[in-house]
């Protein structure tokens, strides 16, 4: 059977207005426009790594008793439930990496590897994160001289 919705818990939950905490939801597979639409929000445009927010917003059916979980919501979650949500967003769309053992045929000797999702070009790696890299805090000051 093929299962287009899979449920969930939180590990801490989100906390509305009133005090309520919702734990349990429901997540559906992405669609292609789950993951073009966004591209075209400003919001997404201004700050490329605000995708994940307005992707869960889209594909989470549920939260608790929230009928509707709109951007305002994710933003929300404490960081922790966030992380939770784009791992698991990531495996029931068949985007997470996964690792295998293998052994070296010179050596012999074990280790583990990390294998791309099928279409993933070696061109393009997935980083896995959406944390800024060190170098991404320097500022380019125009082209380096030449010696």
């Amino acid at each position: 059977m093929f299962t287009t919705e899979h449920d969930f818990e939180l590990p801490l939950g989100y906390l509305d207005s009133s005090g309520t905490l919702h734990n349990h939801g429901v997540m559906r597979l992405a669609t292609a426009a789950d993951e073009i639409l966004p591209m075209k929000d400003p919001r997404v445009q201004a700050l490329p790594t605000y995708l994940i927010v307005i992707l869960l917003s889209r594909v989470i059916v549920r939260l608790g008793s929230i009928a509707e979980v709109n951007p305002a919501i994710i933003e929300g979650l404490f960081s922790q439930d966030l992380t939770y949500l784009q791992d698991m967003y990531n495996r029931i769309n068949g985007l997470a990496r996964s690792s295998t053992t293998m052994m070296c045929p010179h050596c012999q000797e074990l280790f583990d590897t990390e294998m791309s999702p099928p279409g993933e070009s070696s061109a393009t790696p997935w980083s896995g994160s959406t944390k800024r890299s060190p170098s991404s805090d320097s500022v380019s000051i125009g082209p380096t001289p030449s010696s």
